[in-house]
């Protein structure tokens, strides 16, 4: 395929949407990305709980990688490191990163739903974090992900995750009548083709008009990963700003949490 040609619907990924399709493939999201992150309260949290799940050596998978921002400091405090990505472009930025380091990261482009590349049991923690599992369209691609992800660690393997709360868009100016709308269409999915599910959105970012992104409730995570045979050891939610855990959880969580972080073993 030339550069600057859009690939048909058709030959695009399972469970790669258009939008999510044409972000891996920007350049300039690729090397903006670091600058454009740099303050997001979320990244400092989430590292802190990788620090406490992953506390012995071993091979991490970044499943959904980006510029290998969670990646690298794992790598240098003594993990081998696995980046994956839909992104090319993001794989170089991770490469040309731990090359300047003489860090031990093996780069690989992939779908997260066609990871048989990645041998069966072959790391010891993975981690698919910043919604990465919400930009997979279709339930049933997302838990052909969360089965690859299974697959691939050994037993008493942990794998942390973070999602976006469906019901948090309440908060959001317009939300409430998406929400509504959402639940609505829910009721009559044939209307859509039978390629949408509740919590489907999109919205223009980063220069791409239709980016897709899926918001999930905890019944449904907590179903897909059961489904995946992934026992949860850990279910976080995040507060507002996702500077820390959700204070008083017992009170309305599912209405208050921004999102959730969610360690799961094999």
């Amino acid at each position: 395929m030339l550069p600057g040609m859009s690939l048909p619907e058709w030959k695009l990924p399972p469970g790669v949407p258009r939008g999510v399709w044409d972000y891996a493939q920007s350049v300039a999201v690729a090397q903006d990305y670091d600058d454009y992150h740099a303050l997001n309260p979320l990244f400092e949290f989430e590292e802190a709980v990788l620090r406490e799940e992953f506390s012995r050596p071993g091979t991490v998978a970044d499943l959904g990688c980006g510029t290998g921002r969670a990646l690298l400091p794992l790598v240098r405090e003594g993990h081998r490191g696995l980046a994956i990505d839909l992104s090319q472009n993001m794989l170089d930025v991770v490469r040309e990163k731990a090359e300047l380091e003489r860090l031990p990261v093996e780069c690989l482009q992939a779908n997260l739903t066609e990871l048989d590349a990645v041998a069966d049991q072959s790391v010891d923690y993975a981690m698919c974090l910043f919604s990465t599992l919400g930009m997979i369209r279709q339930r049933k691609m997302r838990r052909r992900a969360l089965a690859h992800m299974r697959r691939v660690l050994r037993p008493g393997g942990r794998l942390v995750l973070h999602v976006h709360n469906f019901w948090f868009n309440l908060w959001d100016p317009g939300g409430p009548w998406w929400v509504a709308r959402s639940l609505a269409a829910a009721a009559s999915p044939r209307a859509r083709g039978g390629d949408w599910d509740l919590g489907d959105k999109y919205f223009p970012y980063r220069g791409v008009p239709n980016f897709y992104l899926h918001v999930f409730r905890e019944r449904e995570l907590r179903a897909d990963l059961r489904t995946a045979e992934l026992a949860v050891r850990r279910w976080i939610p995040l507060e507002v700003r996702r500077r820390h855990a959700l204070p008083h959880p017992w009170f309305a969580r599912a209405l208050r949490a921004n999102g959730w972080i969610v360690v799961v073993e094999r």
